[in-house]
């Protein structure tokens, strides 16, 4: 019976090289309506990432299970799980969002267009 390997499983392995793993989190980044992320949400899986931040920075972190700058920033507020409020407002609007999967989490950010422009 084949093994199967989970989707961040590079990042054990890859872990001396950081542009390596930065590109795979690039790669594996995309749009999604936050309609389809629900059971997620309802799992307690969604982080959300503030606007301002860099989401691969953010997941960069996340994936190397950097403590002190997560800890950080979950204590500035600019990362954290998502609200209730927050949850409802994306799908009272259908909102697409930035996502990228750090297993167990997926990490998602709101950045509307004119800001995605700039």
């Amino acid at each position: 019976m084949t093994a199967i390997t989970p989707p961040d499983a590079y990042l054990a392995d890859e872990a001396e090289s950081p542009e390596l793993i930065k590109a795979k989190i690039v790669s594996e980044t995309a749009r999604i309506n936050w309609l389809e992320l629900q059971k997620f949400y309802a799992a307690g899986a969604v982080i959300t990432v503030a606007s301002e931040l860099d989401l691969i920075e953010v997941a960069f972190a996340f994936s190397l299970d950097d403590k002190a700058t997560v800890a950080d920033l979950l204590a500035k507020g600019t990362v954290g799980r998502t609200s209730e409020q927050q949850a409802q407002q994306w799908f009272d609007n259908q909102t697409e969002l930035w996502a990228v999967v750090i297993s167990p989490w997926i990490l998602v950010q709101h950045k509307p267009l004119q800001q995605e422009l700039n």
